[in-house]
């Protein structure tokens, strides 16, 4: 098991500061982020958690997964690694090579 948890289900007023401390309860926290829309600043209500160790990782799912923080029960698991997502074309039907 990887120590890095996806934390689902934010409130909106849940920070990097208060995710931190509410995992704190299940070990020690080596970073704890809200991601947040980078044009509105604005969480996007949900973030990452990287515990010190599997073992407190693992902890962290069973203690946390569906308590509540900042008015919210949140979801607590396993980070599954980033998937590649193809570069280039952004839709519209396939570009300007039209006679």
């Amino acid at each position: 098991m990887a120590s890095k948890l996806f934390i689902g289900s934010l409130a909106w007023a849940t920070t990097d500061d208060s995710l931190r401390d509410f995992f704190a309860e299940a070990g020690t926290v080596v970073s704890a982020n809200v991601i947040v829309d980078r044009e509105t600043n604005r969480s996007k209500g949900f973030g990452f958690v990287e515990m010190s160790s599997d073992e407190e990782a693992k902890k962290a799912i069973d203690q946390l997964n569906g308590k509540e923080l900042d008015g919210r029960a949140i979801v607590v698991s396993e980070a599954r690694p980033r998937e590649e997502r193809p570069r280039g074309d952004f839709g519209g039907n396939g570009g300007g090579n039209r006679y």
